[in-house]
């Protein structure tokens, strides 16, 4: 450093100095100080804490730890006293706390953006960005993986001396909120991660929760919306309605996240002892008051790591360290405990996560790849963020248009809920289908609902792929037609959506009705709104014999579709059968007519692939479409994405299948001996049906009440044909 910096140096350090020995002089003689009551009260001003102590026989804060750790150690990092930004240059004199100036400076305020441990940057913080400088912990996935391979451990069970605890440091608060993006928690190979936890828009940030000086919560606001809030602990029972699951495998899914993550704790140091009196011979316990935390049974310093154990430790100490980790990203937390049990499961044997729950449900299932697929991109593009992202959905009913969107840690209340804490919906009366048809289903929530889950192609858009070219013929700009996932809105209006690929010349049945119990003919009547599950034991039991759910039903029909000689077996079972078979027969037309074998992967894009060994890579996919063979893949492929196809409109299901074997069984050998394709019935919305009945005063029954009706009582008017009267 030239003598020039060091000069500059000098001088800002002398005025930080100053502008504290100023604050005091000024709270002596009795000038207020902003917020330096609230201050005072805050783990920031305590001077007598470890946090501030810890160093008094060094006589100053090593460059470590000084950061965090002292006033003048914080504006070194920042560079605010002429020092290169980003690293503490000079240990840091004790004495101090996180004062004013610390926060209060230029360079301070006008930061935001963080440099993580794992070395992710997060940007556009905003004042935020202050409090996640410190609140982050010191380590991640990235410093534990180096650290176990570093050791060279031959293997996950072998003890290393190479090996050590790796401690997170202490209220990583911002790691946690940020999740998976940050990786904070030690994230295990192969699994996904929530990202960021979003709360409501006007609560969703350090210092909107926080109260920047003291702290504490406002549990007034949390109130708000989250009944029987009243008292600080109050706070450790909130739960929200996206999190349905039972976590623990306790049988209570109304305990707060606080509980079942504390509950999942015990499990996991349970394991930890288990595997390390059984697996390594050396008991362990823990202190969370007693630096470095494990020790052994006699009370020394744990020194016996596997890297399966140090990855254990590791998260169970992350969960221990961030005291508000339920608020913070409780599902993460809960994804970290659960990984971590698992894995020490796989050498212990015991079933320890039978009954736990790792993830939400579908809409609230931040880890799964229908969230975290964009994560790479930065956001969610427009062609996906509808259904996709948290704001899509109300953008697109507001603008009528989708637009790129941040990526989300699944839908949020604000999603479905057009006001908080009134929790009102977005109102929809209509919905257009990929095939262009707008239909509505007699409910706004229902329609809701299907605005998203509608899939995104049709016959329409098959079709138009493949106009004008010979069924048997393959075409190099052919491509697989993907219908996209859950499109359970298109199925339950059969060929008034056209979701499926309809062959021409075919009738097929429209929309599915609860006709003998039309209070169960809707989404959210049949499925329960949050938890998405059906309503098994509300509404099927009671008119079907539903043993395991409703997989099990049959329906009111004796007919054998399938050919499989039983005409008792659930309606899932024959469109089961029906749908093998439908798969039999299209790799017999690809090996047969178009000479390249063909195999589907659900689980791999883009599904279909050549059959050669290579595997369902996306190198690999298949090319050799023709049209005929496309129409069948496309229906296999729809009907697979809609696990539910049987109960929202088995019959169409049904028709769809018979028909693509009736197809390919025109060039090559299909046995459809028995099989039978359920006749169209007349299930179109009609005035006065189930759903549409006459309103009163509808005279001449055409669902409307007007001057019709009045012309048709005048017509009327004093006829009589009772013939008990003179």
């Amino acid at each position: 450093m030239s003598a020039q910096e060091l000069s500059n140096k000098g001088a800002l350090v002398l005025v930080v100095t100053l502008l504290v020995m100023l604050a005091g002089v000024l709270v002596a003689w009795g000038f207020d100080v902003p917020y330096e009551v609230l201050w005072t009260s805050s783990g920031h001003a305590d001077p007598c804490s470890e946090a501030f102590r810890h160093w008094d026989e060094d006589g100053e804060i090593s460059t470590r730890c000084a950061k965090c750790h002292s006033t003048p150690g914080f504006i070194d990092f920042l560079g605010a006293d002429g020092s290169g930004p980003g690293v503490v240059n000079e240990p840091a004199e004790i004495g101090t706390t996180i004062e004013c100036v610390a926060c209060h400076n230029d360079t301070a305020t006008a930061m935001d953006s963080v440099n993580f441990p794992s070395g992710i940057e997060v940007t556009d913080l905003g004042d935020e960005a202050r409090c996640m400088q410190c609140h982050q912990g010191r380590e991640s996935t990235v410093s534990v993986n180096q650290r176990i391979d570093d050791s060279n451990a031959p293997d996950d069970d072998t003890v290393s001396s190479d090996l050590g605890f790796r401690n997170i440091h202490y209220a990583a608060a911002g790691a946690t909120q940020f999740g998976s993006l940050t990786m904070g928690g030690y994230q295990y190979e192969g699994k996904t991660y929530d990202a960021r936890f979003d709360h409501v828009e006007e609560l969703d940030t350090c210092d909107s929760c926080h109260n920047p000086h003291s702290l504490e919560i406002d549990v007034a606001v949390c109130a708000a919306c989250h009944d029987n809030v009243v008292t600080h602990e109050d706070l450790k029972d909130i739960r929200f309605l996206g999190s349905q699951s039972d976590y623990d495998g306790d049988g209570d899914e109304d305990e707060g996240i606080y509980d079942e993550i504390e509950d999942l704790k015990n499990i996991l140091y349970t394991a930890i002892q288990s595997y390390a009196s059984g697996t390594i011979g050396v008991p362990i316990v823990y202190d969370s008051h007693s630096y470095p935390y494990w020790f052994t049974g006699g009370g020394g310093r744990y020194s016996d790591w596997t890297p399966r154990l140090v990855r254990a430790t590791y998260n169970y100490q992350y969960s221990m360290k961030d005291h508000g980790g339920y608020a913070h990203g409780g599902k993460y937390v809960i994804q970290l405990l659960y990984d971590s049990i698992e894995d020490l499961d796989t050498v212990l044997g015991a079933d320890l996560t039978t009954g736990l729950h790792r993830d939400d449900p579908g809409h609230f299932a931040g880890s799964k790849e229908a969230f975290r697929h964009w994560d790479e991109d930065g956001e969610v593009s427009g062609r996906c963020s509808k259904c996709h992202s948290a704001s899509g959905l109300p953008f697109y009913l507001k603008e009528g248009v989708t637009a790129s969107q941040p990526i989300a840690n699944g839908l949020k209340c604000s999603t479905c809920h057009n006001a908080i804490p009134e929790f009102t919906r977005h109102e929809v009366e209509e919905v257009e289908f990929p095939s262009g048809a707008v239909l509505d289903i007699g409910d706004p929530n229902s329609n809701l609902c299907i605005s998203c889950h509608q899939g995104r192609e049709s016959t329409v858009s098959v079709n138009e792929s493949i106009a004008g070219m010979d069924l048997d013929t393959p075409s190099g700009s052919i491509r697989f037609r993907n219908s996209h996932y859950y499109p359970a809105g298109t199925t339950l209006f059969g060929t008034e959506a056209k979701g499926a690929y309809e062959y021409m010349g075919k009738l097929y049945n429209g929309r599915s009705r609860h006709l003998q119990v039309p209070s169960v003919d809707s989404c959210n009547e049949c499925h329960d709104t949050h938890k998405l599950e059906v309503r098994t034991q509300e509404t099927c039991r009671f008119c079907h014999n539903v043993v395991d759910g409703p997989r099990d039903i049959r329906r009111d029909t004796t007919t054998d579709y399938d050919g499989d000689g039983s005409s008792t077996e659930p309606l899932a079972e024959e469109i089961d059968t029906l749908h093998d078979k439908l798969l039999t027969a299209i790799q017999s037309y690809a090996t047969s007519i178009v000479s390249e074998p063909i195999m589907y992967d659900s689980h791999s894009y883009p599904y279909w692939f050549y059959d050669n060994g290579v595997g369902a890579t996306y190198s690999n996919q298949y090319r050799s479409w023709t049209p005929r063979l496309l129409m069948a893949a496309y229906n296999y492929q729809y009907i697979k994405k809609d696990p539910g196809g049987y109960a929202h409109n088995g019959h169409y299901i049904l028709q769809l299948l018979y028909d693509g074997l009736a197809d390919l069984g025109t060039k090559v050998a299909v046995d459809m001996t028995g099989m039978v394709r359920p006749p169209v019935a007349n299930t179109m919305a009609e005035c006065g049906d189930a759903t549409h009945p006459y309103p009163p005063g509808d005279l001449n029954q055409d669902c409307r009440v007007n001057f019709e009706d009045i012309a048709f009582l005048g017509t009327n008017w004093l006829k009589d044909v009772n013939p008990q009267l003179p």
